[in-house]
């Protein structure tokens, strides 16, 4: 296990560490220097793909976060022989390869356009009034597929909680006089907030750290992802270090705090059981 941990982690640390290299060498320790993260935050076409990632990955979260709550609490109200089949489909793009996902949504996108476009075109034609925009692979494409990825995600960490709600007490405030959204947002909400803090943070991870899906329904846009494959292609400059040292702390924060997260629920749990 030793063994696997040091081949896993050496070159991450190896990066970190020449990420502050006051030489361009990637082998040759010349002095401690914050010169390349200066650098990094000059180089436009990294801080645009910086930006583009974070609006991508913080909406995407939002929308699935949202999309995936109430999904959650619909499957929960379903009986189980509707329920238990829908959950497997919401288990599929978990456990589907990333590479199939991207490459779906691609032929999808691609497919759909065609055929917009054609009618588009056809539609201009008519009169001059009214124009419809043609569509192409971009942002657009880029946050549907991020949301559609992070929504299952999102499920099945509220769903968890769902199970432990106890249903009387949404229908003792129903019997108080609370409509449903009421007892959603006094009963249901606090209940479930845990697992969809829970959901959200895995899903900004997720979509923060995706770059195979993100390369098939990017079209002109780039996430921080894409942008670092293509320096890699060129030249390995060592401000690729620097942004994969951003990076790489980011994510562990993340995953940090759902950890510290779900060990304070278990504990909470425990303790709530023992009384």
């Amino acid at each position: 296990m030793a063994l696997v941990f040091v081949f896993l982690y050496a070159p991450i640390l190896i990066l970190i560490i020449f990420s502050f290299n006051a030489g361009k060498s990637n082998a040759v320790w010349q002095g401690f220097s914050l010169g390349w993260y200066k650098e990094l935050f000059h180089n436009r076409l990294i801080m645009q793909s910086v930006y583009t990632t974070l609006l991508v990955s913080l909406l995407s979260t939002v929308i699935a976060t949202v999309a995936g709550t109430f999904a959650a609490i619909g499957l929960s109200s379903m009986r189980r022989r509707w329920r238990n089949p829908l959950m497997t489909v919401n288990n599929i793009p978990v456990m589907n390869a990333e590479i199939v996902t991207g490459v779906s949504m691609c032929l999808l996108f691609v497919a759909f356009f065609g055929f917009w476009n054609d009618f588009a075109l056809w539609f201009n034609g008519l009169q001059g009034l009214v124009r419809l925009p043609s569509l192409k692979l971009g942002f657009g494409t880029l946050l549907i597929a991020h949301i559609t990825f992070n929504i299952p995600h999102v499920i099945l960490t509220v769903a968890p909680k769902l199970r432990q709600l106890d249903r009387n007490l949404v229908d003792a405030a129903k019997d108080l006089g609370c409509t449903w959204m009421q007892a959603f947002w006094k009963v249901i909400l606090p209940e479930i907030k845990p697992g969809i803090v829970s959901g959200a943070l895995i899903a900004f991870t997720m979509s923060i750290d995706d770059f195979i899906i993100s390369y098939f329904t990017a079209g002109t846009s780039s996430t921080l992802a894409m942008t670092i494959y293509g320096m890699t292609k060129k030249r390995v400059s060592p401000e690729i270090n620097a942004v994969s040292t951003l990076l790489f702390v980011t994510v562990l924060a993340l995953l940090a705090i759902v950890n510290i997260r779900e060990a304070r629920q278990e504990k909470l749990a425990a303790a709530q059981r023992a009384r």
